[in-house]
Formats: structure tokens, sequence, C-alpha cells
């Protein structure tokens, strides 16, 4: 897997099941990108990566959407908070694929 930076704002969804999980969704052209840049993947198909929003950073993973045919990012409570995020919100995204983390 290359190191490649992506950049791009969506918008903040809350997963209606179990659980109150939040996500967002990468937007199809990065999605097409990482896809490219990603190789070999984790379990489910999972992209280990580097995220940023706002002053926050963690390590996380993308997962693959059949429905959207792109990736979701979810983003723990702990980011949302501490960033002042809730359902609908627009967030600016700075994710690096972690190709040492697997």
């Amino acid at each position: 897997m290359q190191q490649s930076i992506f950049e791009f704002m969506s918008e903040l969804w809350l997963y209606p099941g179990e659980g109150a999980w939040f996500f967002v969704t990468l937007p199809n052209d990065v999605a097409d990108e990482i896809d490219d840049a990603a190789g070999e993947r984790a379990g489910f198909g999972s992209i280990p990566v580097g995220v940023t929003i706002g002053g926050s950073t963690w390590s996380t993973s993308l997962f693959p959407d059949k429905k959207t045919a792109s990736f979701v990012l979810p983003v723990k409570k702990a980011i949302r908070e501490r960033e002042g995020l809730e359902e609908r919100s627009v967030v600016a995204v700075h994710l690096r694929l972690d190709p040492d983390r697997r």
C-alpha cells in the first residue's frame, strides 16, 4: 500500500441500527483513488487510516459500503464531542492511508 493523503468534505450520519454508530461516506472519486492506492486489505475489506477532523487525530479503518459503492469512515463519540459534531454536521476530513498498521 502506498502512503497517500486525501482531503474531502462529507456529512456525518447516524447508522439506523443498534449502537449509535456515526459515519461519514467518502466521495466516490476519493473512494476510487483510495481503492487504487490501498493494495492488500485487512479483515472485512477494511483499510487502516489515520484521520484528522478539526483538532482531533486518530487511527481507525475505512470499511467498504456496497450500497454507496464507496467507503465509510466511523467517527467515534469522543471525537464528535471534542469537535462539537452532531448528525448532519459537514466535516472537513484529512485522511492518510496507514500501511504500517494491520
